[in-house]
């Protein structure tokens, strides 16, 4: 072992303690701020359907629709690689899985929507479609036929729709307490939030719903939608998305990117609105520097291009939706919006291929590093997190198997939480 060294200090152990004292309340503050990541599963996807466009076999029809522009464009693994430029390899496996997503759960996150999609409508035809909602919602989780997430998106807090808004909410939540309680699943999304103080109205309508049913403090979660100009960077030059979250006070529990009111705010031309576009670039840039740490995930928006028409034209469509989906995987925007049944196909393979492409690499990288092993790549602690949290994303959405995940890494689904986040490693996740 060679000789012992003499070991010295200098200061009292008094000096420590003093600063560890001064740093209390920072500790706290960065306790209460940056919690980290949840640890629930995010879907991959968010689908708007309309208030008065909902059905009980809506989640269906859209599985239906999306394998059927499948069976007539691309019925074969090869021939829909080859629309997509997945490699050969892939083919097969990302083919299977995107048919057997589609039969199985081809929703992952739906939102009934009362705010652009169902637009302005006499208060009684709302308050009966809100109710409606509540009551499908409340049916599908009954019978099992719920998307993982489901709920409303309310027209926003602006002066001309916020009394309609606070009473759809109302509604919709009331037929949900009357048929059985909350689901665990539900999601509510607060549209064209511009000042922080609109996310703290909202707070405010969440804390009397709760007080006036028993519920605990803090039972509601929901997210804000960031489609001005001023959510971004307010007339201060701060950026006030990062005040949103803290306005929320715990309760936001993401951020979605509105591409085509966003794009208009900030004068893009309607023919170059898209998620690609640099000013949308930027705006989930600060979206996604706000949000680190705290819990509050990021979701980019969609494409407005439908994959309908003729097969050579709705190949076109897939491969804009498959490379925007990749584009935004690989910038850390693991949700979006879909806004077709047709866009099912090209959201499970571009997410699939993602995964499965990275599988290995990023298993032998995790393995590597808990066995402490040599390599090419000298990880550290952070990385480990962000490999095992990709692969615990890609077991949520159907792209891998835990089974080949532990083969290949040795590590159980507990394991995967527990490096991903202390707060995963404290819950039982069962995969889809």
């Amino acid at each position: 072992m060679g000789q012992q060294e003499k070991v010295a200090t200098s200061l009292a152990g008094a000096v420590s303690e003093e600063i560890s004292a001064s740093l209390t309340a920072v500790d706290a503050e960065l306790t209460r701020r940056y919690p980290g990541d949840p640890g629930t599963r995010q879907p991959v996807h968010t689908v708007y359907v309309p208030g008065d466009v909902f059905e009980p076999g809506t989640l269906r029809s859209w599985g239906d629709q999306a394998l059927a522009a499948l069976d007539e464009h691309a019925p074969e693994a090869a021939s829909f690689a080859a629309v997509l430029g997945i490699p050969e390899e892939l083919a097969g496996p990302v083919h299977d899985r995107v048919r057997a997503k589609l039969e199985r759960e081809p929703v992952e996150d739906l939102r009934i929507d009362f705010e652009d999609g169902y637009g302005p409508r006499p208060d009684a035809e709302e308050d009966e479609a809100a109710a409606r909602a509540a009551r499908l919602v409340s049916e599908a989780y009954a019978n099992g036929t719920a998307a993982p997430y489901m709920g409303i998106r309310m027209k926003c807090m602006e002066a001309g729709v916020r009394d309609r808004g606070i009473r759809t909410t109302d509604v919709f939540l009331t037929g949900l307490m009357a048929a059985g309680g909350l689901p665990e699943g539900l999601v509510l999304t607060l549209p064209k939030v511009t000042y922080p103080e609109q996310v703290t109205a909202f707070v405010q309508l969440l804390e009397a719903f709760e007080k006036a049913h028993g519920l605990d403090a803090g039972r509601m979660g929901f997210e804000i939608q960031i489609e001005t100009s001023q959510s971004i960077l307010a007339a201060d030059g701060t950026a006030a998305v990062a005040r949103m979250i803290d306005a929320a006070q715990g309760r936001a529990t993401g951020l979605h990117y509105g591409t085509f009111d966003y794009s208009a705010c900030v004068g893009v031309s309607a023919a170059y609105q898209a998620s690609d576009h640099p000013a949308a670039d930027h705006a989930k840039a600060v979206m996604q520097v706000a949000a680190a740490g705290t819990g509050v995930r990021v979701s980019d928006g969609s494409t407005n291009v439908l994959p309908v028409g003729p097969t050579a034209q709705v190949h076109e469509a897939w491969r804009l939706h498959y490379g925007l989906t990749r584009r935004a995987l690989a910038r850390a925007y693991y949700q979006g919006w879909d806004m077709h049944p047709g866009h099912l196909p090209t959201r499970y393979a571009a997410v699939y291929a993602f995964y499965r492409e990275g599988l290995e690499p990023a298993a032998a990288r995790l393995a590597a590093y808990v066995a402490k092993a040599g390599g090419d790549v000298m990880d550290e602690p952070a990385t480990a997190k962000a490999l095992s949290g990709y692969l615990l994303r890609g077991i949520d959405c159907g792209a891998l198997d835990t089974a080949e995940v532990a083969r290949l890494t040795g590590l159980t689904r507990a394991d995967l939480d527990a490096f991903a986040s202390p707060r995963r490693g404290d819950l039982t996740v069962t995969a889809p």
